[in-house]
C-alpha cells in the first residue's frame, strides 16, 4: 500500500510539473521550458537529466527496466517524450525531435503501452492542445 501511495504521489508530481512545461513549449513558445519536461522524465526514472536525454531509444528502456518502476511509469514517459520531440520540431531541431519520439516509441513498445492513449493525469492538457490546433 505504502509503495502504491509512493508511486501515485510521484506521478502527480510528474503530471503537474510536466503539465507547465509542455504548456509552456507546445502553446506559448516559450521553448526554454521542453528542458523542464525532459528534467522531470528524468527524475521520474531516476536518472541524471543530461545522461536520460542522451541515450539511444534501447538504452533508456533497459534503465527503466532496471529501475523497477517502467512499468508503472511507461504510459506517462512515453506521452512526454512524444510531446517533447513535438516541441523540438517546432522549433526546428529535427535531430532532437527524432530521438524523443523514437525513445517514446521504444519504451511504448517495450512496455506495451498503446502510443495514442492519453493518460487520464493528461486529459485536460491534451483537451487544451487539441483546441489550439
Amino acid at each position: 500500500m505504502l509503495h502504491r501511495d509512493y508511486l501515485l504521489e510521484i506521478i502527480s508530481r510528474f503530471v503537474e510539473t510536466v503539465t507547465v512545461a509542455l504548456r509552456g513549449a507546445l502553446l506559448e513558445g516559450r521553448f526554454e521550458s521542453v528542458e523542464e519536461a525532459e528534467n522531470s522524465v528524468a527524475g521520474l526514472i531516476d536518472l541524471d537529466p543530461q545522461t536520460a536525454m542522451n541515450l539511444t531509444p534501447d538504452s533508456l528502456v533497459t534503465m527503466m527496466l532496471l529501475s523497477g518502476m517502467g512499468d508503472s511509469l511507461a504510459q506517462y514517459v512515453s506521452y512526454v517524450l512524444d510531446h517533447v520531440g513535438d516541441a523540438y520540431d517546432d522549433m526546428g531541431d529535427v535531430t532532437k525531435a527524432r530521438l524523443r519520439w523514437d525513445q517514446a516509441q521504444a519504451v511504448a513498445e517495450s512496455f506495451d503501452v498503446e502510443p495514442n492513449i492519453v493518460p487520464e493525469e493528461f486529459a485536460d492538457f491534451e483537451a487544451e492542445l487539441e483546441s489550439a490546433q
